[in-house]
């Protein structure tokens, strides 16, 4: 597996994984009503590349396809952390990375947490 920075040609992958992982990870924590609310199926893939670009984005790749993908902004505020249902346990590595690079890049160092 490949822990790299975000590029735009990830963003529709990033935006299947956000869905899939809400309704097979996240699904046994909340209502219907809940999951329909916060994940739609349909995002503004243009506004999503607009925000993974101006956050410290970082993807988790194994055979080209994107299994995991945090952000964070420039407060430290860590936005999204997201990972496939057969790589759970790999949020924390996931993280740490994004922390990692967030720091190297003159980020913020406030943090909050996200969903692995």
């Amino acid at each position: 597996m490949e822990l790299r920075e975000y590029k735009s040609t990830d963003c529709e992958q990033i935006a299947q994984l956000f869905y899939n992982t809400v309704y097979s990870v996240n699904v046994k924590n909340y209502t219907e009503e809940q999951l329909n609310a916060w994940a739609t199926g349909s995002v503004d893939l243009q506004e999503w590349n607009h925000s993974f670009l101006n956050h410290k984005t970082v993807v988790a790749v194994e055979d080209d396809e994107v299994v995991g993908f945090g952000d964070i902004d420039r407060s430290g505020y860590l936005a999204r952390l997201y990972v496939h249902i057969n790589y759970q346990g790999m949020g924390i590595t996931l993280k740490n990375y994004v922390m990692e690079k967030k720091t190297s890049s003159g980020f913020s160092d406030k943090s909050s947490g996200g969903n692995e």
